[in-house]
């Protein structure tokens, strides 16, 4: 039972901007952080649907949903994971060797291949989530919860063993291989088979296409995992936020394609 509460300690102190103070750093408390991961998504994901909900409710129209959704996990965490996804645009597009590409990932600027990618990215969940909360405000409250989850589950996959750091210090160092693979592998399971058992017993193609959406997320990330991988020689903070934001807004898009 403490680990488990310092896992999730540790999950939320370091991934979210709520007040909860992280009591353990060693390897432990990472591993649990990280197996974790999810359920700060969960939670992100339900105040991100809540307030584009809310805004409904007051008579706001889908686009101002969408944005204010799409707002609400780049306040929770700070903003670490949209800068991470730029600052991993900015090293893969400098085709730099590993050592000059992290040394660009690591200055506090952001290139033109960050802000190119950060405009798209954020374009991209934005229209999606609009059109989501067009078709319905359910469809829309889903989504949101759902890429919440699949980014946080993209992590926990990106953490497993096997999963080298790219440098000795650091975020990425300290969550680095250590979630056990069979570990990774039950969480990601329970993920995307609980949506679509939910689905089948409710008689219909939500679920399903909820699962499908996570998979094809934790797919899209799997593919930047492992090109992060060979270019830098392993995982960085920065990695990783741009894993979250590259499954999150394949999420988004995946449910409005399949709407």
């Amino acid at each position: 039972m403490t680990s488990a509460v310092d896992g999730l300690r540790f999950a939320f102190g370091t991934l979210t901007v709520l007040p909860v103070r992280v009591t353990r750093w060693d390897r432990e408390a990472a591993r649990g952080g990280m197996l974790s991961a999810p359920v700060v998504g969960l939670v992100v994901g339900g105040c991100a649907a809540g307030l584009g909900l809310l805004l409904l409710l007051l008579g706001a129209g889908p686009p101002l949903a969408a944005v204010a959704s799409a707002a609400v996990p780049a306040v929770l965490t700070r903003g670490l994971h949209l800068d991470g996804l730029a600052d991993t645009a900015d090293g893969l597009g400098s085709g730099k060797p590993a050592e000059d590409a992290l040394r660009i990932m690591k200055q506090s600027d952001i290139g033109p291949f960050g802000v190119l990618t950060l405009v798209f990215a954020l374009l991209a969940q934005v229209a999606a989530l609009a059109q989501l909360y067009g078709e319905s405000w359910a469809r829309g409250a889903v989504a949101a919860v759902t890429s919440a989850v699949a980014a946080r589950l993209a992590l926990t996959l990106a953490a497993r063993a096997g999963v080298p750091a790219a440098r000795p210090e650091g975020l990425g160092a300290a969550v680095a291989g250590v979630v056990p693979v069979p570990g990774a592998l039950a969480v990601t399971a329970v993920c995307t088979l609980g949506p679509a058992a939910w689905g089948a017993s409710s008689g219909g193609y939500g679920g399903v296409r909820t699962a499908v959406a996570i998979v094809l997320a934790l797919a899209a990330a799997e593919l930047l995992l492992r090109h992060c991988t060979r270019r830098f020689g392993g995982v960085t903070g920065d990695v990783f936020g741009g894993l979250a934001e590259t499954a999150a807004t394949t999420a988004l898009v995946a449910l409005a394609l399949a709407g």
